[in-house]
C-alpha cells in the first residue's frame, strides 16, 4: 500500500521538480547583467512574419541599444550562395537567417528552432519576390525556394 502512494506522489512532483531545474539552468546560463526577456526578443526577431522582419531590422540598425542583451549581429550573408542571385536582394534574408542561427545556437535554443528560422528565412526571400511580376516574380520564386530547401537539409548540430 505504502509503494502506491509513493507512485502517486511522484508523477506529482515531476513537472514542479523539472520547472525548478528549467528556472536554475536558465538562471545559471544568462550571463551577469543579460536581460531576463532575451530568449522572448530572440523569438520575435525571428518569426516569419513581415512585423518580426521590420522589428529585427530596426534593432539591427540600431544596435548599442540592444548591447545588453549580447546578441551576435556578426553574418557572412548567404555564406558561399551569391547574396543577390540573378539580381534578386536576399542579403538582408540571409543576414537575419545567420542572426537566427547564431543566437539560439549560443542560447542552447537551435534544434527547436531551425524549422521556424528556415521557414522565416523563406518567407523573408519570398517578401522580396513580390516586389517582381510575371516571369521574374517565378524566377524569384524558385531561387528563394531552393536557397529554403539548402538551408532545410543543413545538420542540427
Amino acid at each position: 500500500m505504502r509503494r502506491r502512494a509513493v507512485r502517486r506522489t511522484v508523477p506529482a512532483l515531476a513537472p514542479a521538480a523539472a520547472a525548478a531545474v528549467l528556472a536554475l539552468a536558465s538562471a545559471a546560463s544568462a550571463a551577469p547583467g543579460v536581460p531576463a526577456d532575451k530568449p522572448q526578443v530572440l523569438s520575435r526577431w525571428t518569426q516569419a512574419d513581415s512585423a518580426s522582419y521590420g522589428a529585427w531590422a530596426a534593432a539591427r540598425g540600431n544596435q548599442a541599444a540592444w548591447a545588453a542583451y549580447g546578441f551576435d549581429w556578426s553574418t557572412d550573408h548567404c555564406t558561399g550562395s551569391p547574396d543577390n542571385p540573378f539580381g534578386f536582394p536576399f542579403r538582408w534574408a540571409c543576414a537575419r537567417h545567420d542572426f537566427g542561427y547564431r543566437n539560439h545556437r549560443a542560447a542552447g535554443l537551435y534544434p527547436a528552432a531551425k524549422s521556424r528560422l528556415d521557414e522565416a528565412f523563406h518567407a523573408d526571400m519570398k517578401r522580396v519576390c513580390a516586389l517582381y511580376a510575371g516571369a521574374r516574380r517565378a524566377s524569384c520564386d524558385s531561387t528563394a525556394w531552393l536557397y529554403y530547401q539548402a538551408v532545410r537539409v543543413v545538420e542540427i548540430s
